[in-house]
């Protein structure tokens, strides 16, 4: 009986063993650091999946927080739904409004204000404190 065998040298071009154009980044070996750990259906799961194997891991950038800002527009806007709903009230021709217990953290001064209003706040632009007090209110900054 014949047995046909294909050539040698057709095999493995280039150098013994790994060969010359494979094997050379992580694909050959199915990718970076820990990859096909258990992933196969038929095999045993590994019991490193029971610590935080998946997911990001790392470093959290503290300095992006999210800011609830308000601009002097949208205060005269809703300025008398405010005073409906008992969360803003007059006290001798003034509005008191206390925006840092509506949610907000900054004033930003977009727009213009038309009443005498004192505003407490954590943070306000220098725009703003400068309308407030042209129109005859005042800014508290807690």
């Amino acid at each position: 009986m014949v047995v046909k065998h294909q050539k040698k040298s057709g095999k493995r071009s280039g150098t013994h063993g790994w060969g010359r154009n494979k094997h050379r980044n992580s694909g050959s070996r199915g990718g970076y650091g820990m990859a096909g750990t258990g992933k196969k259906a038929d095999n045993k799961k590994p019991s490193i999946w029971a610590t935080e194997y998946f997911g990001k891991h790392g470093f959290v950038c503290q300095t992006a927080k999210t800011i609830n800002a308000i601009t002097l527009r949208d205060v005269e806007d809703k300025l008398p739904a405010w005073m409906a709903n008992k969360q803003a009230k007059e006290e001798a021709g003034t509005i008191v409004l206390n925006l840092k217990e509506l949610g907000y953290d900054k004033l930003l001064g977009t727009g213009k204000i038309t009443r005498k209003i004192k505003i407490t706040i954590a943070k306000s632009t220098a725009s703003a404190a400068e309308k407030i007090k042209k129109a005859g209110g005042e800014l508290v900054n807690k």
